[in-house]
């Protein structure tokens, strides 16, 4: 499992340093004029020498390139101070670093995302598991009417219906804010347990029909089949043998989904007016910030590799036949 893990590693830390090589040339060497972006619209053309020589623009594209490879690992100096490792350049648009405003960011798309990864696969295998269970069975049907249903919304469609009923017309709740988590533990629930719900129901219906197939075919294998024809207890093989083969195309789904579950974090910070690195994404794109932009680009990577790190490690526990390919 070790070597599985280092090799997986390795794997990342090369696949991140081309998207790094990939964002730089996109956006550095695109042909824009990168420090008149910096400078703003009254310019002079002696602020504008000074932006190009403080920002490394008057040197070599190789030079550049290094320079910022560099200071992922070990930092950079600007004119305004030192920009600490990971340095990911300094916005135009904040006058700050990067990476601060990142951080500063952070906390609120993590616990937004991962809240609602975690809504979204308890309550969704549970109802697919359950309504393999009861196949057939007036449970089986509502779990399975409801979530095609469900899967036919969209967030920036759903949330403001949520909104309208349960803040705006009954009062039941708050408007969605972000409290740290380390402040006031129900304060964080409770502000951002809305846009957890609205981001998680676009997901469970989809693993909702996605387990329900899933189990309903493991059930139906020749070992499951036999171990019920020895007289096993239904529930003893449908959580012995059935429930975990049952989990390899959820996790494997699961994988591929992380892309669109970051991505479906910035709407639903868009749409419930949060202040996240989905918004921080987007300011990024309108004021032509470009270090920002990258920013966000890589560290966003980072963490899809990273959970995709994490996916195969749950893989490899689940089907130790993957530990050997």
């Amino acid at each position: 499992m070790l070597q599985f893990i280092i090799r997986r590693s390795v794997g990342a830390v090369v696949t991140l340093f081309l998207i790094g090589a990939a964002t730089f040339f996109l956006f550095v060497a695109a042909p824009s004029d990168y420090a008149s972006l910096a400078c703003g619209k009254d310019c002079s053309p002696a602020r504008l020498e000074d932006i190009r020589h403080a920002l490394g623009l008057d040197l070599p594209l190789a030079q550049q390139f290094w320079d910022f490879m560099v200071g992922i690992v070990a930092g950079r100096d600007f004119p305004e101070g030192n920009c600490p490792a990971p340095c990911l350049g300094r916005s135009f648009y904040y006058g700050d670093n990067v990476t601060s405003i990142i951080m500063d960011r952070f906390p609120l798309t993590l616990s937004l995302t991962v809240g609602a990864l975690v809504v979204f696969l308890v309550i969704g295998i549970g109802a697919g598991m359950i309504a393999a269970y009861r196949r057939g069975t007036a449970v089986d049907k509502t779990a399975t009417g409801v979530s095609m249903v469900l899967s036919s919304f969209q967030i920036y469609f759903l949330g403001p219906i949520v909104m309208l009923v349960l803040v705006y017309s009954t009062g039941w709740m708050e408007f969605p804010k972000y409290v740290p988590i380390t402040q006031d533990p129900i304060g964080w629930f409770v502000g951002l347990s809305i846009p957890m719900a609205v981001m998680a129901t676009i997901f469970t219906a989809q693993y909702t029909r996605m387990a329900r197939s899933s189990m309903i075919e493991q059930l139906a294998e020749e070992h499951v089949r036999t171990a019920t024809a020895k007289g096993m207890g239904k529930k003893y093989v449908f959580f012995r043998y059935a429930w975990r083969g049952s989990l390899i195309p959820i996790v494997t789904i699961l994988g591929i989904d992380l892309s669109s579950l970051l991505g479906g974090g910035v709407v639903t910070e868009l749409t419930f007016s949060l202040q996240g690195i989905g918004r921080l994404a987007v300011d990024g794109a309108v004021q032509k910030d470009l270090p920002l932009t990258m920013g966000v680009m890589l560290v966003g990577a980072f963490f899809i590799l990273l959970l995709n790190i994490l996916v195969d490690i749950a893989y490899a526990w689940i089907d130790p036949r993957v530990r050997l390919s």
